[in-house]
C-alpha cells in the first residue's frame, strides 16, 4: 500500500465496452495504449516527470502555484496543478493542507495518489453507465446539443451522477488506503483537501476540511467580484455538530479562543481539532469525523475569471474580496499566486503578532486558459516543478526552490508545556518510489499567543484507563 495506487483497487485498469483496457496513467492526451498492471505501477513512480503536472512553485500554461512555509516547522502544504488530466482541455488542480506530526507526508501522499484514483474510478464509472468518453469526459453540454430541455436534464444529471461517484468512491479510497499504510501512522495525522476539474464549460469540485476555493467573476457593471465555491467544513457548522455529537464526539472551543470550536475525544481533552472532515485522523473517526467528501458541479460563463484554491493560512487573514482583488491587479498573471501569499504573510504580521503564522498554499486558475506572453521566472526568482537530486539521484522536493526540506517535523502547539512529547524517528515511503524521509525527534511547543489556526491542540495520551479503544 505504499505506492500511490493499492493492488487491492479493482478499478486501477477499467474496461471500455469493446473490451480495451484503459490505464489511468495514459489521459495526458496521448493515444492510449494497453498496458499491463505493472506498467502502471512504473508510470505512477514516476510522477515527477510527467511536464504536465506541477507540485511546486512555478506556473503552467493556465495557472500558477505558490507556497510559503510559515513559523511552525516543515511545511505541511501540499498543492498541484495536472494540465491534460484525463484528456487534453481537462485540468486538476488540488490544495492539501496536513496537520499532525506527519501530517506534511499525509498530504503528499494525498496529492499523488488522489488524483490517480479519481481517474481510475471516472474511468469505472463512465464504464458501468454504459456512456462513451464523451460523455464522462468532455462535458461541454448545452441545450443545443441535447436537443430538448429533457434531453438536457437527463444528459446534464447522468454526468452529474458519474463525477460525483467517481469523487465519493476516490476519497473513500483514499482514506482507507492511509489507514492501512504500513509505514506512515495516520492515527493523528491528516489533511484537508480541495479538488477540482475543470473540463470545457464544466466545474467538478470535492472538498474535505477547512482550505478554500473561491471564483474571481465579473458582475454586470463588469465589476469583479467573489463568488465561494466551497464550504469550510468546521465543527461549529450545526450539521457537522450533529454528526460528532451522535457519535459521542464533543464540539466546543477553548476559553483562550471562543471563536475556534474543536473536535475532542469523548474520554479526554484531546485532539482539539480545528474541522470536521479530513484524510486520516482515525483517533476521531470514529466519533464523527469523515473523510466523505461535498461535491459540487458548477456550469462556467464568459464572466468568470479565475479561481484561487488555498489552504486556511490565507482565508485566516485575507477576505473572499481581498483575495479576488489582490490575484487581480497583479501585474502579471504568473506572479499572482506568490503575490497573494506575501499579502497573507503581511497580514500575519499585522493582525496576529504573537502568534505563529501558519503554512500557505496558493493555486490561481485562469478559466480563459491563458498566462504572461513575457517570461517573468527571473523576476519573481522561482521556477516551475523545481526539483533537486539526492545522491541517489532520485528526485527530491524543495519546498523554496533551493535547498532540500529538512527533515524535521512541524512544531505543533499543546495546552501545557509541562506535556511536551518527543518522537522518535519514522522513515516513511513519500512517493511510492523507495525513498524516505526520516522523521527527526522533535519537541512539541508549549501554547503561544493566539493559536486559532491550529489544527490540533495536543494528541491524545491513552492508558489502561480506557482499554475499550483499539489504538489503529
Amino acid at each position: 500500500m505504499g505506492g500511490c495506487v493499492s493492488t487491492s483497487t479493482q478499478s486501477t485498469c477499467s474496461s471500455r465496452s469493446n473490451g480495451e483496457m484503459v490505464s489511468p496513467s495514459c489521459f495526458c492526451g496521448q493515444k492510449r495504449t494497453r498496458r499491463t498492471f505493472s506498467d502502471h505501477i512504473v508510470s505512477l513512480q514516476h510522477l515527477t516527470s510527467i511536464p504536465s503536472r506541477i507540485f511546486m512553485n512555478g506556473k503552467s500554461r493556465s495557472s500558477c502555484i505558490f507556497t510559503q512555509q510559515g513559523r511552525k516547522g516543515i511545511n505541511q502544504d501540499a498543492m498541484i496543478v495536472w494540465e491534460d488530466f484525463m484528456s487534453e482541455d481537462a485540468v486538476f488542480c488540488g490544495v492539501f493542507d496536513g496537520h499532525g506530526p506527519h501530517g506534511h507526508l499525509v498530504a503528499r501522499k494525498v496529492r499523488d495518489a488522489l488524483p490517480i484514483k479519481l481517474s481510475s474510478f471516472l474511468h469505472s464509472c463512465q464504464s458501468k453507465w454504459g456512456g462513451s468518453n464523451s460523455t464522462c469526459f468532455k462535458g461541454n453540454l448545452n441545450k443545443s446539443d441535447a436537443g430538448d430541455s429533457e434531453q438536457y436534464c437527463s444528459a446534464e444529471d447522468k454526468l452529474n451522477s458519474i463525477w460525483r461517484e467517481a469523487f465519493l468512491k476516490s476519497y473513500k479510497a483514499m482514506d482507507k488506503e492511509l489507514r492501512s499504510h504500513p509505514n506512515l501512522d495516520c492515527f493523528c495525522s491528516g489533511s484537508t483537501a480541495v479538488t477540482l476539474v475543470k473540463q470545457g464549460s464544466n466545474l467538478f469540485m470535492g472538498y474535505i476540511g477547512d482550505s478554500r476555493a473561491i471564483m474571481g467573476s465579473k458582475d454586470s457593471n463588469d465589476s469583479m467580484v467573489a463568488v465561494q465555491l466551497t464550504v469550510d467544513l468546521k465543527p461549529d457548522l450545526p450539521r457537522e455538530a450533529e454528526r460528532i455529537k451522535r457519535c459521542k464526539g464533543r464540539v466546543f472551543a477553548l476559553q483562550d479562543e471562543p471563536e475556534v470550536s474543536r473536535v475532542w475525544l469523548p474520554f479526554d481533552d484531546a485532539p482539539g481539532l480545528a474541522m470536521a472532515r479530513a484524510f486520516g485522523d482515525f483517533c476521531l473517526k470514529e466519533y464523527g469525523v469523515i473523510s466523505i467528501p461535498e461535491v459540487s458541479h458548477r456550469i462556467l460563463t464568459e464572466r468568470d475569471q479565475f479561481i484561487v484554491l488555498a489552504s486556511d493560512g490565507v482565508w485566516d487573514v485575507l477576505s473572499n474580496e481581498e483575495v479576488v482583488e489582490i490575484v487581480s491587479t497583479a501585474p502579471t498573471r504568473s506572479s499572482a499566486a506568490r503575490i497573494l501569499v506575501d499579502s497573507a504573510a503581511r497580514e500575519w504580521k499585522l493582525k496576529y503578532p504573537t502568534s505563529k503564522m501558519d503554512d500557505c498554499a496558493v493555486v490561481c486558475l485562469f478559466l480563459d486558459g491563458k498566462m504572461d506572453a513575457e517570461s517573468d521566472y527571473d523576476e519573481q526568482n522561482f521556477s516551475s516543478a523545481t526539483l533537486q537530486s539526492n545522491h541517489s539521484g532520485n528526485a527530491i522536493e524543495s519546498d523554496d526552490g533551493q535547498k532540500s526540506e529538512p527533515s524535521l517535523q512541524r512544531n505543533f502547539t499543546v495546552r501545557s508545556s509541562e506535556e511536551n512529547d518527543t518522537y522518535g524517528r519514522l522513515p516513511v515511503d513519500v512517493e511510492g518510489n523507495g525513498e524516505t524521509v526520516e522523521a527527526e525527534d522533535q519537541n512539541w511547543s508549549g501554547l503561544e499567543g493566539v493559536t486559532r489556526v491550529n489544527s490540533l491542540v495536543q494528541l491524545p495520551r491513552f492508558s489502561e484507563e480506557w482499554p475499550n479503544l483499539e489504538i489503529l
